[in-house]
């Protein structure tokens, strides 16, 4: 017991990248570490918390005193909670949840280290504990944000953005190419900025090169860009690059100029449609993935409305909608009123998936017949379940093909499409 450490991950990819830094210097200092699943005897359980909305939060203190619980029972020696929401609400924690061993910060992975009695191993800060499948990984390259969109409490969780250095980004890569992954799906909360606090310019695009020319990964895939200041050179790397993968997150949140500007995001309607234009200009095929915020206060019934037209005529190849939620701290929270019914966000955000399911449909319908390259994730029954390039995993469309002997979880393959549903596609392979 004295030797087993359990970690529990709430959140996003990016909590995901420190706990999987934490667990490679516990794994170095002997002790046998867990991810995920239920939590048994061990001597420490280490929460890593998400705080991003009210229903991220209620999920982390849930689990906190799910743990707690355990605890009193004797089956938990240590329990410590790090992550955004101790970050941000440590000494509510501390008076509400005193059971809790030790609360720490979102960057506080050296100090957890110390409670326990242990040093950092500085050699090992580019090395992780892949909790994904072995072929795929995140590379996290920059922490926080400069940005000061009204909604968002990321800024006052994670502070202002700082890019990691190139080499550091390369060396992190060169390593997780050697633990035999295949694809890289570059992160932060923001990777549109990378370069500018350190650098004085974007780097992004030297980034993707250098990715690329690591030998070992096949794909290279971007998440979280901003539509602001978007750098247009991403895209001609597209077109040279066989590793980057025609595939692009850029959550655009809304497209009236009314919200846009309460939601400070420092773009107009007019100035994020030129952009996407471009992209599938510049790109033809690309996939575009985007988030949507409904229910911002002052959103209207002519705003929403503005926003399906803009859904149907974008015909985005991947979607997702958040209802908003009112943070405390944030400038909409502090300066405005929350003032749409929770049943209107809802309906709303139903509106819009509704219309999207019928768009992912026929995008999925007009690729029936061709053949696309497979990364096979895993196997469910009697079926491989692997994406194409213009997928990402967890939140994109999977391929579904018979299992063959001949093809293992982890391998590429040519997939010939055969049929499709809103968000799968059926396929055999291509001998």
């Amino acid at each position: 017991m004295r030797k087993k450490i359990h970690i529990i991950t709430m959140g996003c990819s990016k909590n995901l990248v420190d706990s999987e830094r934490l667990m490679r210097q516990l794994a170095a200092a002997g002790y046998q570490v867990k991810h995920e699943g239920p939590v048994g005897k061990v001597f420490c359980v280490i929460i890593n918390t998400c705080g991003f909305i009210h229903d991220a939060r209620e999920e982390s203190v849930n689990m906190i005193l799910e743990c707690v619980e355990a605890r009193k029972k004797g089956r938990i020696e240590l329990l410590y909670v790090m992550g955004c929401l101790s970050q941000r609400y440590r000494e509510e924690l501390l008076s509400e949840i005193p059971e809790v061993d030790q609360y720490f910060g979102a960057r506080d992975i050296r100090e957890v280290l110390e409670a326990l009695q242990l040093h950092a191993r500085e050699d090992l800060m580019g090395e992780r504990v892949l909790t994904t499948p072995a072929h795929y990984s995140y590379l996290k390259i920059a922490e926080g944000c400069d940005r000061t969109c009204a909604f968002c409490s990321i800024p006052l969780i994670r502070g202002p953005h700082v890019s990691r250095p190139l080499e550091e980004i390369t060396s992190e890569a060169r390593y997780l190419a050697s633990q035999g992954v295949k694809e890289l799906l570059v992160i932060s909360q923001d990777i549109t900025y990378y370069g500018y606090d350190r650098y004085r310019k974007s780097a992004l695009a030297e980034l993707i090169r250098q990715l690329c020319r690591i030998e070992g990964p096949d794909w290279v895939r971007l998440h979280y860009t901003y539509p602001r200041n978007f750098p247009l050179e991403v895209l001609d790397l597209m077109n040279s690059e066989p590793k980057l993968c025609h595939y692009l997150d850029i959550p655009v949140q809304h497209i009236s100029d009314p919200v846009l500007q309460a939601m400070r995001r420092n773009i107009t309607r007019e100035q994020t449609l030129q952009l996407l234009r471009e992209i599938r200009r510049r790109v033809p095929g690309i996939a575009l993935r985007t988030t949507l915020l409904v229910g911002h206060p002052g959103e209207t019934e002519d705003d929403f409305r503005q926003l399906l037209d803009f859904v149907q005529e974008m015909r985005f190849e991947r979607l997702g909608v958040f209802t908003y939620s009112h943070e405390e701290g944030t400038h909409a929270g502090l300066n405005y009123r929350d003032d749409i019914p929770s049943d209107v966000k809802a309906e709303r955000a139903a509106r819009i998936m509704e219309l999207q399911r019928a768009i992912s449909e026929d995008h999925n319908q007009r690729r029936v017949g061709s053949v696309f390259r497979v990364l096979i994730d895993r196997q469910e029954g009697d079926f491989f379940v692997g994406r194409t390039q213009y997928d990402s995993p967890e939140v994109d469309n999977e391929v579904l093909i018979p299992v063959d002997p001949g093809t293992r979880v982890g391998s590429f393959c040519d997939v010939r499409i055969t049929s499709a549903t809103e968000y799968d596609l059926f396929g055999a392979l291509v001998s």
